[in-house]
C-alpha cells in the first residue's frame, strides 16, 4: 500500500492514478481558454515524461505518485480563486445508495462518508474503478427523472450513483467544483465513464448516451460526476448539498 496524505492506494491505485492524472487536468480545465491551470498539467506532464506508469518500477510510484497528486490536488483550488466555478448554490440528498458489488446500489437511511468513499460500499471490478479521486459517484435526480420520462427503465442508484442530489444545475456540477454533502466535503475530479453494466436501465441498451461527450444530444449535463473526499462525515436523505466556491 501507499499513503498519500489520509489517502491509501493499492499499487493498481497508484498506476491508474497516474495514467489518468492528464485526463484530470483536461477535464477540469473544460472549456476555459486561457487554461487556467496550464501549470499543473505542464507540471505533470514533465514529472511524467519517458515514464510508462504501468510498467515503472515499484520503488519509484510512492515518490512520483506524492508529487503528482499534489499537482492534481492544486487544481481545484486553483480553479476556485481564480473564480472560475459557480456562484454558491444548494441542494438536497434524495437518496444515499450503496452496494455489495455491482449495480444496482440500493438505498440506505444513513452512510458514513470516509477516505474511500462510503464506508461499506465495494467495487465488484476494480480495474475501472475505487481510486481515491473515484471515492463517490454522484449524479442528478433531474436527469434521471428525464431520463425515466424519455422511456428509460432507471431509478435513483440503478447506474451506480452513491449520491443522488436534487435542486443543483448539473450544468454546475463540473470536474473542478467542491461539495458540501451533510458533514463531508468533497472536490469533484472527473465524470464517470458508463459502461455496459448499465445497458439495462437505457430502453435501447445504448449506455453510452450517459458519457460526458453526449451531452448535446441530451441538451445538457448527463454524466455522473466523481469526488475526491476532502472531510470526512455522516450523510442522510435530505441532508443539505452545497455547491461551494
Amino acid at each position: 500500500m501507499i499513503q498519500v496524505g489520509p489517502y491509501v492506494f493499492t499499487q493498481q491505485d497508484a498506476r491508474k492514478t497516474l495514467v489518468s492524472a492528464p485526463v484530470i487536468l483536461e477535464t477540469m480545465r473544460g472549456n476555459r481558454d486561457p487554461n487556467p491551470i496550464a501549470h499543473l498539467a505542464r507540471e505533470v506532464d514533465a514529472l511524467l515524461n519517458g515514464i510508462d506508469p504501468m510498467t515503472t518500477h515499484v520503488a519509484l510510484l510512492p515518490d512520483l505518485l506524492k508529487r503528482v497528486w499534489t499537482a492534481l490536488e492544486k487544481a481545484p483550488s486553483t480553479l476556485r480563486s481564480g473564480g472560475h466555478v459557480p456562484v454558491s448554490r444548494s441542494g438536497a440528498i434524495v437518496q444515499v445508495n450503496t452496494s455489495k458489488g455491482g449495480v444496482p446500489k440500493s438505498p440506505v437511511t444513513e452512510a458514513y462518508v470516509g477516505w474511500r468513499g462510503i464506508e461499506g460500499d465495494v467495487q465488484k471490478a476494480r480495474e475501472h474503478h475505487g481510486r481515491p479521486f473515484q471515492a463517490l459517484c454522484m449524479w442528478s435526480a433531474e436527469v434521471i427523472d428525464r431520463l425515466r420520462a424519455d422511456g428509460h427503465p432507471i431509478d435513483y442508484g440503478s447506474a451506480g450513483e452513491n449520491i443522488t442530489i436534487r435542486g443543483l444545475d448539473w450544468n454546475d456540477v463540473r470536474p473542478g467544483v467542491r461539495l458540501r454533502i451533510g458533514e463531508a466535503m468533497c472536490e469533484v475530479w472527473a465524470y464517470a465513464v458508463p459502461c455496459k453494466k448499465n445497458a439495462p436501465w437505457m430502453k435501447d441498451g445504448d449506455f453510452g448516451r450517459l458519457h460526458h461527450d453526449r451531452e448535446s444530444e441530451f441538451g445538457g449535463a448527463i454524466s455522473r460526476v466523481y469526488a475526491t473526499v476532502t472531510a470526512r462525515g455522516m450523510v442522510h436523505p435530505g441532508d443539505t448539498v452545497t455547491l461551494e466556491p
